[in-house]
Parts: C-alpha cells; structure tokens; sequence
C-alpha cells in the first residue's frame, strides 16, 4: 500500500522540510509543533518549530513578527533563530536543541540555589527586552529551555507586544495560569510579565502554583519561607500583587531588588 501522507500539522519520523528530517515530535500548542530534526547540511540536531498550516492563512504576518522581533534581540539568555525559512507554503523555524524545558524540570526536586540561578537568569532576559519595549506575554516554564551550565534560555516571542506610551490593547494571550489579572483582561504591561516571573520563581520554590485570587497566604507558603529570607518573600510578594501599580514597574526593577537580596536569600 503507498504511505499515507502526512496531516498539514503532523510530520512522521524520516519525513523531509528542506534540509532538515524529522527525527521525534518534542511537543505541539496552539501556535505550532515543536520537532527535533537533524541539519542535513550542517550535521547537527536542532528544535524545529513549524506553526499549524491554518494560522498562515490569516497569521502569517504575526508569525513573520515573531521571527524579526527573536532575531533583534541578541542576549545569552534569550534563545536564538538559527534559521528561518518557508518549504513550499510551510515556514519554519530552527533553534538550538536544548537539553529540555524548565517544566519537565520541575518534575523532579530542585534546590532553592538552583532556583535562585534560573530567576537570575530569566529576570536578566526580560530585563533586556523590556529595556527594548518588548513586552513577553507568555512567560511560563514551558517557554524556558534548558541547556549545559545549567543556562535558562527563554523563548516564544510569538504574542510578544511592543510597549508605548499608552497602555497596549491585547488579546488577553498567555498560557492559563501564569497570566497577570490585567493580561487576562487585554490590557498587557511591563507589570504583567513582572507578575508572570513573579509566579515562576514561586512555583519553583514552592512545588506548586498558586491560583486566584492569589490571596496570602499563597498555597505552598511554609515550604518556601523554609528555603528563603522573609526579605525575599516580601520581595516575591510585590511581584506577585494584584494591584498592578504596586509591582516592581519592569523587570529591570525588579532585578535590581532581586541583585540586593540574592547573596542573603537562602536558609
């Protein structure tokens, strides 16, 4: 019998985009599927991100943005486009292939000075976008990659505003459950990824996220004051207020507390 051909959004082990063949699905969302395929040219393994076929039909200019805004910005802790291109009608997008993403991470234990380390390093890549008025939007475990060192790289871009004067009108997207209030309503900030960073680094110190109406004490509290300084959670506390205005106003401000309390922040 002839081999069935692929669905639009799905590519079997062996299939060929370009110079790159399908080795494995590593994971698939609403904006596209993520594979590991091997560079036929270059000889290496890479994370191949192809965006589902419907969304180029009314999208395209969206995905095309997300491309241009990862490809200006150039920091060690945001992870770079090896190659964009279109085979046929499908575009797709090539990354380093990390080791995994901080979600899968998280399920196992991690030690509070690890914590520490990843939010350092992830503070310092939304910092640098902020201090380019680039606004995430989806900051999440998922959307953090983990290579040697260990390195956090953060990635997805794809629902990323430019900030301006006046408050960005939005979509209210995001990844449920990591959405500051504001997000959720349209009305997206520098605040709100301030908060989405604020839950991530929560949610690795307590072994659980914590849910609206976000009222303290947070779910998981006695386990976090067991691993950092009450100075720290205060810290965590600002980030995570529902109260926008009260937040740290970007996160760069928010990464000069962190640097201040970081070398005293553990039990």
């Amino acid at each position: 019998m002839p081999r069935r051909s692929p669905s639009p959004d799905e590519y079997p082990k062996g299939f060929e985009l370009g110079k790159y063949k399908i080795l494995a699905l590593l994971g698939k969302g609403g904006f596209a599927r993520v594979y590991r395929a091997h560079d036929t040219v270059e000889g290496r393994d890479v994370a191949l991100k192809v965006p589902h076929e419907h969304l180029l039909k009314d999208g395209l200019k969206e995905l095309l943005r997300e491309v241009r805004i990862t490809g200006g910005l150039d920091h060690p802790n945001i992870l770079q486009i090896r190659n964009a291109m279109f085979v046929g009608n499908r575009l797709v997008i090539a990354y380093p292939l990390g080791e995994r993403s901080l979600a899968t991470r998280l399920r196992h234990r991690i030690s509070a000075a690890t914590v520490l380390d990843f939010t350092s390093q992830i503070l310092d890549a939304v910092a640098y976008a902020h201090a380019r008025r680039i606004i995430h939007c989806d900051i999440n475990p998922d959307n953090v990659i983990l290579f040697p060192g260990p390195s956090a790289k953060l990635i997805d871009f794809g629902i990323a505003r430019f900030a301006m004067r006046t408050r960005v009108a939005g979509s209210g997207s995001g990844t449920l459950g990591y959405v500051a209030p504001e997000q959720a309503m349209g009305h997206p900030s520098f605040r709100s990824d301030v908060f989405s960073l604020g839950l991530l680094t929560y949610r690795m110190l307590a072994g659980q996220l914590p849910r609206w109406p976000y009222e303290w004490p947070l779910p998981g509290l006695d386990r976090v004051r067991r691993k950092v300084t009450p100075d720290f959670i205060a810290f965590l506390r600002k980030a995570l207020t529902v109260e926008e205005r009260r937040r740290f106003r970007d996160a760069g401000r928010m990464k000069q507390a962190f640097d201040e309390l970081v070398d005293d922040a553990l039990r």
